[in-house]
């Protein structure tokens, strides 16, 4: 004898796989973490730290854009010493990165057209490299760093920037360190 409902049991088990593999995807979990964002989800007020579909070390700003880390490659024809004190003193620092610099001990005070920006060198190896963290950022996690090192393989040296933005501004501002690295190679001599 067949069980009059087997169709249909067979198609209510598909349509409940079929839900629980929407379910368990990684867009419906973003609709759970940023739908509430735009009034669509209560669920997003709350913080699933381990379960969460933003990936780990991921940063979230006040808006609720994420915040992505960037590192930009660029090779000098300048040494580390040199390059390093273009990155740490005044007078050099003035010639490609700011209009005006102070600099307190470990904290840099930053001046471009009128407004201004505070640091706190965190990592300092002379030559090497230098981390700052800007005093006013939404999340301490982030950083500035140039890191120097010469290449193994040409002798060149090679600076390492390493910064956070808004996802949606990372062309803008990975072409704004473009042109700010051009200015310091024309500085260094290339």
């Amino acid at each position: 004898m067949e069980f009059p409902f087997r169709n249909t049991v067979s198609r209510l088990i598909q349509l409940f796989r079929c839900i629980l593999s929407i379910f368990l995807e990684k867009s419906f979990f973003y609709f759970l973490l940023w739908g509430g964002y735009f009034g669509l989800c209560p669920l997003a007020l709350y913080n699933f730290p381990e379960h969460s579909a933003v990936p780990k070390g991921t940063l979230i700003n006040n808006q609720g854009m994420e915040r992505v880390k960037f590192s930009m490659e660029y090779i000098f024809r300048a040494s580390p010493s040199i390059l390093y004190t273009f990155l740490t003193t005044p007078a050099c620092l003035v010639r490609w990165f700011c209009d005006e610099v102070d600099i307190q001990g470990q904290v840099f005070t930053f001046f471009w057209s009128g407004s201004e920006e505070v640091a706190e060198v965190i990592e300092d190896f002379e030559d090497e490299r230098i981390r700052f963290r800007w005093l006013e950022a939404e999340n301490e996690a982030e950083y500035l760093e140039f890191d120097i090192s010469i290449s193994p393989v040409t002798g060149e040296t090679v600076l390492v920037v390493t910064d956070y933005c808004d996802e949606d501004e990372l062309d803008d501002q990975k072409r704004l360190w473009d042109s700010q690295i051009q200015e310091l190679k024309k500085e260094t001599g290339g």
